[in-house]
């Protein structure tokens, strides 16, 4: 991007505030950054004979901080994210990249009517370990929220409450279909060599977020749920290590749209014409929300060593749905929220979707051990090999499979109601195993580069999750160039 139209930038958003009352600031700042990610990769298509697909991409941030008096603050963060030659080539006569919007947009006030910090408008929102509540980092975009949250801080302890308008449509006749989110965080200092933190979330969602569903006068039910759980985290007799629980609780309405009841018609084994029809349970549209996920690392220096390396292992196991949930009416994939996935489940990002769909409503087991090192000043190397599983097997869950198409049919095996059922049920739990290779160089205070080879060997029960159909390729690869310059 051309440097007069940053200039441009700077020049409009100074004339923003010196068109308020920001105006009688006495200390405004300037700041920006230019990322640049080249990438190449395969896994897109993850089919034989597929081509690999590559791109550049650019996130070009300008920042803009008022110091207004000793209370109070603004900050405004415009944004421009594209990809190279994308919508804008070379040979076009005249630049017509309109890309440039509003990515952060908030005022603060210390000490808002003698009780907390206030913080309202366009905002990143980022609790602890990005578990829940993440900026979404690597994206280019990034993700924010529009916002307001309120912080109070005694001695050890820290409370935030925060709400989110995350859907907002303006149309009356959709009201309805409007999503919020209000949290309520606590973190204690000093538990266990490190620090407590608690949740309470609830998602006021009457248009069910379960399926994207867009209409909850189409849809009915109401998905009103909470996430209640706690993290700690710290170090003690020489190791890092945390451990999390979340649940949740509720509704789970937009499950009928997802995994629907449905007829199938078994045969008996001898082919004669005496079908049965088999009317599968599925969802209604009034079901109970019953998930889990619990995650434990640990983790250990070794300073003393050469490259003084770092070791740690870590587990994660967001729950799915079985047979005995749908039997039940009850949804038990675990939701994750607004979290960044991509620092949790591989940097192949195969497993990010929030609802639990990247595995078809089954859950995820991820067991990983990640080695970190320092070979020279400057220098970082980083090494992640994760083996991905389902938390609900196929095989267990014949009738949770059927629905989600794993299991592609069931025959009658003899005439006194035993089934035989072919695809995925003979397939076992694993997705497959993914390795992640990060080379981190500091090339001055203002500049990152980083170097990053990926690979996921995919077992077959992932092609029967993820439909990829016939010619499914062993393996898929990622490899990104990326260099981040700070101003």
């Amino acid at each position: 991007m051309k440097r007069n139209f940053l200039t441009g930038i700077a020049m409009m958003v100074a004339a923003f505030f010196f068109g308020t009352e920001i105006a009688q600031a006495a200390d405004i700042s300037f700041s920006g950054k230019i990322r640049t990610r080249y990438e190449n990769e395969t896994k897109t298509n993850m089919v034989n004979n597929h081509s690999a697909h590559d791109f550049t991409a650019t996130q070009v941030r300008l920042n803009a901080k008022a110091n207004i008096n000793s209370d109070t603050g603004a900050f405004v963060q415009m944004q421009s994210v594209r990809i190279w030659g994308n919508g804008n080539a070379a040979f076009t006569a005249s630049d017509g990249d309109t890309s440039v919007g509003l990515h952060k947009a908030y005022f603060t006030i210390k000490n808002f009517a003698g009780i907390a910090n206030l913080k309202m408008g366009r905002q990143e929102i980022v609790l602890d370990g990005h578990r829940l509540f993440g900026h979404t980092g690597w994206t280019t975009g990034a993700q924010t929220h529009d916002a307001v949250r309120l912080t109070h801080t005694h001695g050890n302890g820290t409370i935030n409450y925060g709400y989110s308008m995350a859907q907002e449509l303006t149309t009356t006749t959709a009201d309805e279909d409007d999503i919020g989110t209000h949290f309520l965080h606590t973190n204690h200092q000093g538990v266990l060599g490190g620090s407590l933190s608690t949740y309470i979330v609830f998602m006021d969602d009457d248009c069910s977020v379960i399926a994207g569903i867009a209409n909850c006068d189409a849809n009915g039910g109401t998905n009103h749920w909470w996430t209640i759980g706690a993290r700690q985290a710290g170090k003690m007799f020489g190791l890092d290590y945390r451990a999390e629980y979340y649940f949740q609780t509720g509704n789970g309405a937009g499950a009928s749209a997802v995994i629907s009841p449905g007829t199938t018609s078994e045969q008996p084994a001898d082919g004669s014409p005496d079908g049965i029809a088999n009317t599968l349970k599925g969802y209604g549209n009034e079901v109970n929300r019953e998930a889990y996920m619990f995650g434990v690392r640990v983790g250990k220096t070794f300073a003393n060593l050469p490259m003084k390396p770092k070791v740690t292992l870590w587990y994660d196991h967001l729950s799915g749905n079985s047979d005995d949930d749908m039997n039940d009416q009850d949804w038990g994939a675990f939701d994750t929220l607004y979290d960044t996935g991509h620092k949790f489940y591989g940097f192949m990002d195969l497993f990010l979707n929030n609802t639990g769909s990247a595995t078809n409503y089954l859950g995820l087991r991820d067991l990983a051990l990640k080695i970190v090192l320092k070979p020279a000043p400057k220098w970082t190397f980083k090494a992640d090999i994760h083996n991905f599983h389902v938390a609900e097997s196929p095989a267990g869950n014949p009738g949770m499979g059927i629905r989600t198409g794993i299991i592609t049919q069931c025959v009658m095996a003899d005439r006194n109601g035993g089934m035989s059922c072919a695809g995925g049920r003979d397939q076992g739990t694993e997705l497959g195993s993914e390795v992640d290779l990060t080379l981190v160089h500091k090339y001055n205070p203002n500049v990152k580069l980083v170097l990053g080879y990926s690979q996921f060997m995919p077992e077959m029960l992932y092609h029967s999750v993820r439909g990829t159909g016939g010619g499914n390729a062993n393996e898929a690869r990622w490899a990104y160039l990326m260099a981040d310059v700070k101003f």
